[in-house]
């Protein structure tokens, strides 16, 4: 989104050759195997731990630190594996949006009329919010557990950047679309609909 976002407002006469469907379909399809890639790879570390048979992760779901901080043996490596990935797959994207955010805010700054300074920064502004809250609270899940074993904090944190930051992308990314606005209020009976109305006289024999 950061990248669309600086295409849109930094190149917008050629935002429809450089965002086309094809390139579009590629961002989706890298990211996923990536996630996908990223996921077997930490999975295939941790069938290599040994757990203790009575165990309870104190956490509303198996979250990676947890589970792997619960083990019996040794998890150097798993914490070495865990770490490095969170930069290279947490750190690169995030530099990626803090230099197109750069450049859109150089962009912003050119244009003359504030109408469309405001128009450009809110579209920004959202997205900033949301992309803040996840890295956030996601450093802070796994950099605390360096420092404490607060699993009641760790729980509420992880809530945040797995179960919030996905339920407001809609409200960011669909409901600012004019088309979905309309559509949802079609969907919600807001739209009244008008229906012409025929009036007949009957005539008495």
């Amino acid at each position: 989104m950061a990248y669309d976002r600086f295409v849109a407002i930094c190149h917008p006469l050629h935002y429809m050759v450089i965002m086309n469907p094809r390139f579009c379909l590629l961002l989706v399809l890298v990211s996923s195997i990536i996630s996908i890639l990223h996921s077997i790879l930490q999975s295939l570390m941790v069938l290599h731990l040994s757990f203790c048979t009575d165990l309870e992760i104190p956490h509303f779901f198996c979250e990676l630190n947890q589970v792997v901080h619960c083990a019996c043996s040794d998890t150097f490596l798993n914490d070495v594996v865990i770490y490095l990935a969170a930069v290279l797959l947490a750190i690169g994207p995030l530099a990626g949006i803090l230099y197109s955010y750069a450049k859109i805010v150089s962009s912003i700054c050119t244009i003359s009329s504030a109408q469309g300074k405001y128009k450009a920064f809110s579209t920004c502004a959202s997205q900033l919010s949301v992309v803040s809250l996840f890295y956030c609270t996601c450093m802070g899940v796994y950099l605390s557990s360096v420092v404490t074993q607060n699993s009641r904090c760790t729980a509420t944190a992880s809530v945040m950047y797995t179960v919030v930051t996905p339920m407001l992308n809609p409200f960011i990314y669909s409901l600012r679309n004019k088309d979905i606005k309309s559509a949802l209020k079609a969907l919600l009976g807001r739209e009244t609909i008008k229906v012409p109305i025929v009036l007949r006289v009957k005539t008495c024999p």
